[in-house]
């Protein structure tokens, strides 16, 4: 997500929904600390930055941030005992649509939505997110202008439980683009301006609203360089904007210090972005070997969202969507997943992503297993959504590793991920900020 310009149906379907739940207290944890400090015991100890796992490990989280990593033999306070599980940093997913409000049959409630609706969805996004493990997350824009930065704010401030954000603001694109929330025969001029806030018609409004993104505090610009695959009649990948533009927007954000994301599914629009200097390229579905070649070059990092094409094709079957969505999902869910195996070989980082909001939050480790599949080693793959994920967003001193002085961030799982990587589509612990949000062992 974002698609294309689509009718109803092809946009709908895809923001399949799930339940509300107005949850928003941490589930009772069975140790809780009175100064402040808490200590785990790990079995096997995966620190995000290491070849290989460590056993029987103890780490020590003293107001919110770890303190030191021991033996668990020369640790001889009270600990919480997860000596059979593996410990791992909380995960990184670095494209995530956290405060989209999804369930809805009808694209123009996005136009007429509440701010009650959408901050319950957040209730349910966030701590969904959470309960798969994922304590920090890069939110690549949302159709509701700023509804995100919100959501950040509500975060941070402990009123809704959810994971540590970088927020990107609104999709920068073109009239009717992949960004642009409009519905064919809807007239445009009734469509309220939060959600086309970043539709932009040429290089100087391009640079305008990457000016504005910045100012109202993205973290992240993001530019929608191709089309998306599911449009009725539609090319898959077809350019969007023109070097041209993706470059002003480049400039506008490297002069704030601020990293530009490209989303691209064209071979020739990721060319034309890395050309322009972005950091990431998302979904990167029908990159050439020359795209793939001048992103290893240029160690331009690729969060491939390889999971969703699955589900997809499983939800499209069942609620009886077009064929030719079927069709084109199947085509370019191969074709990404060979560009996945080459750029992974080629050396390109790859960061882990998920275009969660596309497919129910919650399932964001499913991905682990399609990435493991197509030729990614297990501890690549976690640390593509540990420390490379971290390094990349620049949170390394912070979020990443279980290492001394980051935040104590962690999840735990039941057997050796090393070995099962699926294991962890079922996260047992999650502990943020040294404070346990999840414990289900």
């Amino acid at each position: 997500m974002p698609f294309v310009k689509v009718v109803h149906l092809s946009f709908i379907i895809l923001l399949l929904s799930c339940n509300i739940v107005y949850a928003n207290k941490a589930q009772q944890a069975p140790f809780k600390p009175d100064s402040g400090t808490i200590a785990v015991h790990c079995g096997l100890l995966i620190d995000g930055l290491s070849k290989k796992a460590q056993i029987n490990k103890t780490i020590v989280i003293t107001k919110g941030r770890i303190t030191k990593v021991i033996d668990s033999s020369a640790y001889s306070g009270e600990s919480l005992d997860l000596s059979k599980h593996s410990c791992l940093p909380g995960l990184i997913d670095t494209h995530t649509h956290m405060a989209e409000p999804l369930g809805t049959e009808d694209l123009a409630y996005f136009y007429n939505i509440s701010d009650e609706d959408i901050f319950n969805s957040w209730i349910d996004n966030s701590r969904k997110t959470m309960d798969a493990g994922f304590t920090s997350v890069r939110n690549l824009g949302t159709y509701v202008g700023w509804s995100a930065r919100e959501l950040k704010e509500q975060i941070n401030k402990g009123k809704i439980i959810g994971p540590r954000m970088q927020i990107a603001g609104y999709y920068l694109t073109k009239p009717a683009g992949g960004g642009d929330l409009v519905i064919p025969g809807y007239d445009e001029h009734k469509i309220p301006k939060r959600v086309r806030m970043g539709v932009s018609e040429n290089i100087a409004e391009y640079r305008h609203n990457a000016e504005l993104a910045i100012e109202g505090g993205a973290d992240v610009l993001k530019v929608i360089a191709s089309g998306a695959v599911l449009a009725f009649g539609g090319v898959p990948g077809s350019p969007e904007m023109t070097y041209e533009e993706i470059k002003a927007v480049v400039e506008v954000g490297h002069k704030a210090g601020v990293k530009i994301t490209a989303h691209a599914h064209g071979a020739q629009s990721i060319k034309d972005a890395i050309r322009a200097g972005v950091d990431s390229i998302e979904h990167a579905s029908l990159a050439d070997d020359e795209a793939i070649a001048m992103a290893a070059r240029k160690q331009i990092a690729f969060s491939m969202d390889v999971y969703n094409g699955d589900y997809i094709a499983s939800a499209g079957v069942e609620q009886g969507w077009p064929d030719e969505f079927i069709r084109k999902n199947n085509e370019t869910t191969e074709a990404q997943r060979q560009v996945f195996t080459k750029a992974y070989q080629a050396g390109i980082p790859i960061i882990y992503g998920t275009d969660s909001g596309v497919y129910p939050h919650g399932y964001n480790a499913r991905q682990f297993l399609i990435m493991v599949e197509r030729g990614m080693s297990n501890m690549d793959a976690i640390k593509s959504a540990t420390s490379r994920a971290a390094h990349h967003l620049g949170w390394s001193d912070d979020v990443g590793a279980l290492t001394p002085k980051r935040y104590g961030d962690l999840v735990a799982v039941k057997g050796n991920p090393l070995v099962d990587i699926s294991i962890l589509q079922k996260v047992d612990v999650v502990i943020k900020g040294g404070l346990i949000f999840k414990f289900q062992p």
